[in-house]
């Protein structure tokens, strides 16, 4: 219950924390439920999955049952700003696939510098939240840049389920207007100071795959493969080409009672001339992969929630046609449509036996960039 939690808000003692001039915003709570439920692949198959939902507008006596068979793959998007304080409540709902698991989850704000132990997820440090438990995690928002969350609880397991999501912080610079080579930005990957890290829009995309065997297993009560997990399913934000340039959240399975479970798209719009930001994290357990943008360059200005820049100030961002992030790292990186002509534009993986939806050519890892 976040009304008697034993701290005292900075909106009563009319302080602005996070600096953009509204007091009545540094705090912001929400609420995940942790549990189990069903996702369709782009060929058309239902995968059982674990996964987070959003209950942050729920009441409380309806938790259980809007959290049961409620997991989202991704789970829900955290979009924070500097300065604000995130209150988390988790709140396992239970396996209802899964009678028979006890399984606690977490919470893991991945790569939160010197989280403390209890907020940080790592069960080995502190603990998990037990079936029809919450517990509140507590994060002061002071590193802007792209993150990513997962549960951190039999992580091989959990993560391969799907208890991934997009997580970022924007920075205090924001609403303040600067001008680099010659446009006007009030929007930036990070307090840059000069402006460089300007965007339009932004799009954040997480990469990641399933193992239709290990899924299969785990939900008909078998052994899990863990040493020879070998994902068919790559992905971007849960979902295989076409299903990925599709802006609407997926149909629901009948499984897990019609509740919708896919709702984010990695399709990019911008209007010519605008930069996007790509917000891209990588919370893959078993491969690696190379995106590709091959018609725009990408520029990279921040690696894992770092700018890009000197000891002594000086940029060091990059162009590159390609990037290839390790398990829980992420990437910022500027698209500028400036010189290009409009039309679709792929992003995609140059692991071209990725391109596939299982056994269905011509899918897999990617999304297109429309330019109007």
């Amino acid at each position: 219950d976040l009304h008697s939690f034993p701290t005292r808000r900075s909106s009563d003692l009319g302080i602005d924390t996070d600096g953009d001039g509204i007091v009545d915003n540094d705090n912001v709570c929400m609420h995940l439920g942790a549990g189990d439920g069903f996702v369709t692949m782009a060929d058309g198959q239902v995968e059982y999955c674990f996964g987070f939902s959003d209950l942050t507008n729920v009441a409380p006596e309806n938790t259980m049952m809007e959290g049961m068979l409620g997991a989202e793959f991704p789970g829900p998007t955290i979009a924070v700003r500097e300065g604000q304080h995130l209150y988390l409540n988790l709140t396992n709902v239970g396996m209802a696939m899964r009678p028979d698991l006890f399984d606690p989850h977490t919470v893991h704000f991945h790569g939160f510098p010197q989280a403390a132990s209890v907020f940080d997820g790592l069960p080995e440090a502190s603990f998990g939240t037990n079936m029809g438990a919450t517990f509140t995690y507590y994060y002061d928002l002071q590193d802007p840049g792209t993150y990513m969350y997962h549960c951190h609880v039999e992580a091989s397991e959990h993560m391969q389920m799907g208890m991934l999501a997009n997580l970022y912080v924007t920075p205090k610079q924001d609403g303040t207007p600067y001008t680099w080579q010659g446009r006007t930005y009030t929007k930036f990957a990070y307090n840059d100071g000069d402006g460089s890290t300007g965007y339009d829009v932004d799009y954040p995309i997480q990469i990641g795959s399933f193992d239709p065997v290990f899924h299969a297993a785990d939900l008909n009560v078998q052994p899990i493969p863990l040493a020879l997990m070998d994902d068919k399913y790559p992905m971007l934000n849960g979902r295989g080409y076409p299903d990925t340039i599709n802006p609407a959240p997926l149909a629901p399975p009948a499984e897990n009672g019609y509740k919708v479970s896919q709702k984010l798209n990695a399709l990019m719009t911008v209007t010519q001339g605008q930069r996007i930001l790509l917000r891209l994290s990588d919370l893959n357990v078993t491969r690696v992969y190379t995106l590709s943008s091959p018609s725009i360059p990408m520029q990279v200005v921040g690696i894992s929630a770092r700018i890009l820049r000197s000891k002594t100030g000086e940029n060091l961002y990059y162009y590159t046609n390609s990037v290839t992030p390790g398990g829980g790292e992420s990437y910022d990186i500027i698209l500028d449509t400036a010189n290009v002509a409009p039309g679709t534009y792929p992003l995609y993986t140059t692991n071209l036996n990725y391109l596939n939806n299982n056994t269905e050519d011509f899918g897999g890892m990617m999304t297109e960039i429309v330019v109007q």
